[in-house]
């Protein structure tokens, strides 16, 4: 069984940054695809960034250049630091593990994008 736990979302003003992180309990968290996703109110959820236990990455178009995903296998954590923040942006934005066939979902943390 794998359980997340997302932290760092908040308010922030346009142009601002944060960094999100999401730690992971479990022994596969190295061998596992890790995502981020967000979901605004009234909208479908949104994939916005991967990482492959590889180390490799891709973005959705409309963070590329923005966002950054990262991993630590040491400490079973992934990151996204999230630059030039925009009001779109806000959105409960979830962590997700893809290990074989089987999904873990964090419940997600908030970011608010507002002057």
């Amino acid at each position: 069984q794998v359980q997340l736990v997302e932290s760092g979302g908040g308010l922030v003003q346009p142009g601002g940054s944060l960094r999100l992180s999401c730690a992971a309990s479990g022994s596969i968290f190295s061998r596992a695809v890790m995502r981020w996703y967000r979901q605004a109110p009234g909208k479908q959820r949104e994939l916005v960034a991967t990482v492959t236990s590889g180390g490799d990455t891709n973005y959705a178009d409309s963070v590329k250049g923005r966002f950054t995903i990262s991993r630590d296998n040491a400490e079973n954590t992934v990151y996204l630091q999230m630059n030039s923040l925009k009001p779109e942006d806000t959105a409960v934005y979830l962590c997700n593990a893809i290990y074989v066939v089987v999904n873990y979902w964090g419940k997600g943390t908030l970011v608010t994008v507002s002057s």
